[in-house]
């Protein structure tokens, strides 16, 4: 898989990647939003008091390396016990060095997926975050390439 100099926006689908109709030039994406000081809780709900609001670029927040940053696309339930949703869009760096225990987007022989990397017995592996499906342990003449680590997800709530 060629490198591509600008993030560009990709959809997983089957544990295969397609390019979008249009780039997502990520590095060049600007989103600042205002952001309440402190936390909502998600739990017993407290009275709101006066919040002080200042503002936050989002690109800042998800994005540490914009020339090797891609959004791709998750579809599936493989992942779902991770946090990842089927229609998620996932940032992900290829300038990080994937670690035991990272997420991972990978591209096993020419299908790309998504996966945890583990290492069991010396050997890597893809581990889906559903047990009920078999992990990815590279056979002879196969080809597994960690292309980048995933480091944010973004689920949509509203449809828009």
């Amino acid at each position: 898989m060629p490198f591509h100099p600008m993030p560009v926006l990709y959809t997983v689908v089957m544990n295969s990647v397609v390019p979008q109709d249009k780039p997502a030039p990520a590095m060049f994406l600007s989103l600042v939003l205002p952001a309440v000081d402190g936390a909502v809780k998600a739990g017993f709900p407290s009275p709101a008091l006066d919040f002080d609001c200042r503002p936050v670029d989002l690109a800042n927040i998800l994005i540490r390396h914009p020339q090797a940053t891609f959004l791709i696309r998750a579809s599936g339930t493989s992942m779902l016990a991770a946090g990842i949703n089927d229609g998620d869009l996932l940032v992900v760096d290829r300038a990080l060095t994937a670690q035991p225990g990272c997420i991972v987007c990978a591209v096993v022989d020419t299908y790309f997926t998504v996966k945890f990397l583990r290492k069991k017995q010396g050997r890597f592996l893809l581990v889906a975050a559903d047990p009920t499906i078999p992990d990815i342990v590279p056979g002879e003449g196969q080809s597994v390439d960690v292309w980048g680590v995933v480091t944010a997800s973004i689920t949509r709530h509203v449809k828009m």
